[in-house]
């Protein structure tokens, strides 16, 4: 017989992913059922600032009418077509515009050419893809091997997850698969450094670690770099100064190409439009997801280079085929959510209000680093992780057991808070239409959080 609860429905016929299933299904977890601003409301009533952005995603909010309503019209005029030797506008549209809006730092080639997809995992698939058709169509076979950084997140696909960092998605899959994914060291400051170390000391540490792995492996066998401007999943870790201006001169000298990870820092997270802007980035190729809709509808794009562009074309001609394509890429609703959601940003001066409101965040959470379980805050724009340690003089981590990145996770909740714990370390991202009131209003909810998990923990 059919339940008429939807939590005895959703544990009977849904799969959550990255959940512990075995626990799931015997508890259950919170069912949202509205939005309001940066708020979500769960079937029972209860209301939860959201600090995470849902997936760091949602960065208009859950109420933006003006998305709903271009959907709706999109829906109404061209519900659908692909993008196989055929177009529309809206996907032209939004195309153009993020050439016009791609990063561009000195002497680095432009981003000219986008290809368009449904997630962030997509995008960087199809990055590691046209890496490899690259280099086979300008004759160096060779160059297949393609580093990503422990920790590091770049999707879910078997090629993305094999890329990723990520030991909890390696095991049992399997993965990573085969010998052209490399991983290289987390750029964890407060987590990694030496006694003593500065951060600058830890970054050329790093990057003679780089350097290393790439002589032994061979540079005629490394095709390319992956990063995130700020490591989201491995919990809001922001590079330690020189970091990546060291890490691209070796790209450069080793001639590897340099794909910049805009998923989560893309549009204004970090107080400029792009992270490679921040952090002074010169991307060969880059990908964005998440904000560019602000999660409304799902999309993403692959910008790359004119010199990578035209060797596709001349693959293709050679082939008589790009043999390469998504049925719902650059699908026409989510392309005209897009391209509001761009609008959206300038005309509000989204990235100005993320500087704006910056410093607040910082402070608030960097008040923080009195109570007795925050070792650590550390962040950029409106996008911090906060670092749980038993020990704040040598820093030393809770046991593993203790589950006390979940124990806060919990009470936050139950505090009306929505955070995301990774392991030990409390990530944040906020919607980026938060108030400086809300940013406090975060803040003090988190405080209660850590107080109640503090609380609860065993002397």
């Amino acid at each position: 017989m059919r339940s008429n609860s939807a939590r005895q429905r959703d544990i009977q016929y849904l799969v959550h992913q990255q959940t512990n299933l075995d626990e799931y299904g015997r508890t259950g977890g919170v069912l949202m059922a509205h939005g309001d601003g940066i708020h979500v409301i769960d079937d029972q009533g209860n209301r939860y600032l959201e600090a995470m952005s849902a997936m760091w995603c949602a960065s208009l909010g859950f109420s933006e009418k003006r998305l709903a309503e271009v959907a709706y019209r999109q829906m109404l005029e061209l519900p659908y077509y692909h993008t196989f030797n055929r177009g529309h506008m809206p996907s032209i549209d939004l195309a153009e515009k993020l050439v016009e809006i791609a990063p561009r730092a000195g002497e680095a080639e432009p981003l000219t050419r986008v290809l368009l997809q449904c997630s962030g995992s997509e995008a960087n698939d199809t990055a590691i893809k046209l890496i490899w058709y690259y280099f086979n169509a300008i004759g160096r076979p060779r160059k297949k091997k393609i580093i990503g950084r422990w920790r590091g997140y770049h999707g879910n696909t078997v090629a993305t997850t094999s890329l990723s960092g990520q030991p909890h998605m390696h095991r049992d899959f399997d993965l990573p698969l085969g010998d052209r994914f490399l991983h290289t060291a987390n750029p964890h400051y407060y987590r990694y450094a030496k006694p003593g170390e500065s951060e600058e000391a830890f970054a050329g540490r790093l990057a003679q670690e780089l350097e290393t792995l790439i002589l032994s492996e061979g540079p005629d066998t490394i095709a390319a770099f992956f990063a995130e401007p700020v490591q989201g999943g491995g919990g809001a870790i922001t590079p330690p100064a020189t970091y990546f201006e060291r890490v691209q001169a070796i790209l450069k000298k080793h001639e590897i190409l340099f794909l910049v990870d805009e998923v989560i820092c893309g549009f204004g997270r970090t107080g400029n439009m792009w992270g490679s802007e921040t952090y002074g980035l010169k991307p060969d190729l880059l990908t964005c997801a998440k904000a560019l809709s602000a999660s409304y509808q799902p999309i993403s794009a692959l910008l790359l280079t004119e010199k990578i562009y035209e060797a596709m074309v001349s693959q293709s001609r050679a082939l008589g085929t790009f043999g390469h394509g998504f049925t719902y890429a650059g699908h026409p609703v989510a392309c005209a959510v897009a391209l509001e959601t761009l609008r959206i940003y300038e005309e509000d001066k989204i990235v100005e209000r993320v500087r704006d409101l910056a410093p607040r965040m910082k402070a608030g959470l960097e008040a923080l680093l009195c109570h007795p379980l925050v070792g650590d805050v550390r962040g950029v724009g409106l996008i911090y992780g906060v670092e749980l340690v038993a020990d704040k003089q040598t820093k030393a981590p809770f046991d593993p057991k203790l589950k006390v990145g979940q124990r806060v996770l919990e009470e936050c909740q139950k505090a009306g808070l929505i955070v995301r714990a990774i392991e030990d370390r409390i990530a944040f991202t906020p919607p980026l239409i938060i108030t400086a009131a809300q940013i406090d209003e975060m803040c003090a909810l988190f405080r209660q959080g850590l107080d109640a998990a503090w609380a609860a923990l065993p002397r």
